[in-house]
């Protein structure tokens, strides 16, 4: 299949889930669906590869996957909503992975989420009450 370039293929920083990185990362992502159900998490607890390789996860993937480089399986094509059913049920927050995303600890990320959140309220209050960003 070929794909043309688009304007944000060299925005530094962003991982775009476009057509070309969810083809790329289709087995992936089927695979991390399929721990909406907790017997697929048991069998992944109990041989990561082994599952890895039964929904046909490429290499690149799987080395990200196995090493638990959420930043890596996001950059390689990993639906984020997808990516929140391997980390959440393994002890992984929100918070932790968007800590590991921008390269600081959990506690600086709170607290930069805590420092952005600062006159919320009053900005909602002054644009009836909800936000449109």
């Amino acid at each position: 299949m070929v794909w043309k370039k688009h304007a944000y293929d060299d925005i530094p920083g962003t991982y775009v889930f476009d057509g070309e990185t969810s083809h790329a990362a289709y087995n992936l992502n089927k695979m991390l669906f399929s721990f909406n159900h907790e017997e697929n998490r048991q069998e992944f607890d109990r041989d990561e590869e082994a599952y890895a390789v039964k929904y046909g996860v490429p290499d690149k993937q799987k080395e990200a996957l196995l090493n638990g480089d959420f930043l890596g399986l996001m950059r390689l094509g990993a639906n984020i909503y997808f990516l929140a059913k391997l980390a959440v049920p393994r002890g992984v927050s929100v918070q932790d992975a968007g800590a590991a995303f921008q390269g600081i600890t959990t506690e600086e990320f709170k607290a930069n989420l805590a420092k952005n959140g600062e006159g919320l309220e009053e900005k909602l209050k002054q644009q009836g009450g909800y936000w449109n960003g």
